[in-house]
C-alpha cells in the first residue's frame, strides 16, 4: 500500500469518527503527516475534525522535531495520568465517565491491574455510541460497567436518598480542548457536569496538557442523518458533536503534570 493510499485512509479514517478520540486522532494524523508532510497535508487533516488542538499541535511539533521525538510523548503522558488516577480511586467506589477517551479507559484499567476494586457507569453517547467501545474496553479488562442511555444519566449521578449507594461517587471524563475557561468535550458533558456540580460529586477532566489551546475552537456541527436519516423536510435537527464546559464545575483536572485545580494547571501551561 502506498503512502497516499494510507493517508487517505486515515483521513477519511479521522472524518468519519471510525478513528475516534483526541489522543487516537493525533497519532494517526501525526503518522499520515509523516508520510507526506506538505502543506495540503496539514491542512487536510487539520479540516477533517477542527475541534482538536491537540492534532494541530503535533503536526506543528513533526515541522520542528523527529516523528519519533512528537510521538513518545503519549505514552510518556499516559504513563503519568495512569499514576494519578491510581492515587483517586478507592476501593468500592462507582466511577461515572461518558463518551470515550483513551486517557481515562486506559488510566482505569491500569488502577484495575494495580489491585484498586470499583466498578464503572457509563452512557451510550448517541448517536455514534462511542461509550460501547468504552463499555468493551473496561469489560475485557475485567472491570464491572453499568450502561445507561444518555437521558438516563441523572440516574447514574443523583443520590435518591441517604441510605442510596448506587450512585456514582466520582466522574471521569476526557476533554478534546483544554481552554482558558474551561474544556470543550462530547456533547452532553455540560449536562454532566452541572449535575455533578449540583450534587457536590467531584468532576475529574483527565488529559493531555497538549490539548491546550489559547485559540477560539469550533463546535463541530455533525451530518444530520446521524440524528434521523431522510427525516421530514420541517423538522430541524441539530447534532453538534461537542460543548463547552466551564472550569467552575470542574474539580480537578488530571494531566501529566499531575493533579491541580483548573487554574493550577493554566499556570503550569504558561
Amino acid at each position: 500500500m502506498n503512502k497516499r493510499v494510507i493517508f487517505n485512509k486515515i483521513l477519511r479514517d479521522i472524518t468519519t469518527v471510525k478513528i475516534q478520540g483526541a489522543r487516537n486522532i493525533a497519532k494517526k494524523a501525526l503518522y499520515a503527516y509523516s508520510l507526506i508532510p506538505t502543506p495540503k497535508s496539514k491542512k487536510l487533516l487539520l479540516s477533517a475534525r477542527p475541534t482538536e488542538p491537540m492534532l494541530e499541535k503535533v503536526l506543528n511539533k513533526l515541522d520542528k522535531q523527529p516523528y519519533t521525538t512528537v510521538s513518545k510523548h503519549f505514552d510518556l503522558a499516559q504513563n503519568v495520568i495512569n499514576k494519578e488516577i491510581v492515587k483517586l480511586i478507592k476501593n468500592k467506589d462507582v466511577i461515572f465517565t461518558h463518551c470515550h477517551s483513551t486517557n481515562v479507559s486506559k488510566a482505569l484499567i491500569y488502577a484495575k491491574r494495580k489491585g484498586k476494586k470499583f466498578e464503572v457507569y457509563n452512557t451510550e453517547t448517541r448517536p455514534l455510541m462511542q461509550g460501547r467501545r468504552t463499555a468493551k474496553e473496561l469489560m475485557k479488562s475485567g472491570i464491572k460497567v453499568t450502561m445507561f442511555t444518555d437521558s438516563a444519566a441523572a440516574m447514574a449521578i443523583e443520590r435518591n436518598n441517604k441510605k442510596d449507594k448506587t450512585y456514582a461517587n466520582k466522574i471521569l471524563i476526557g476533554a478534546d480542548a483544554l481552554l482558558n475557561q474551561g474544556i470543550i468535550n462530547k456533547i452532553g458533558s455540560g449536562m454532566i457536569a452541572e449535575l455533578a456540580f449540583i450534587h457536590k460529586i467531584p468532576l475529574y477532566i483527565v488529559a493531555d496538557s497538549w490539548k491546550f489551546t489559547n485559540k477560539k475552537v469550533p463546535i463541530e456541527n455533525r451530518k444530520l442523518n446521524e440524528i434521523w436519516d431522510k427525516a421530514p423536510k420541517n423538522i430541524k435537527i441539530q447534532n453538534p458533536a461537542f460543548e463547552f464546559v466551564p472550569k467552575k464545575y470542574i474539580t480537578k483536572i488530571v494531566s501529566e503534570f499531575g493533579t491541580f485545580v483548573y487554574d493550577d494547571f493554566l499556570r503550569k501551561i504558561k
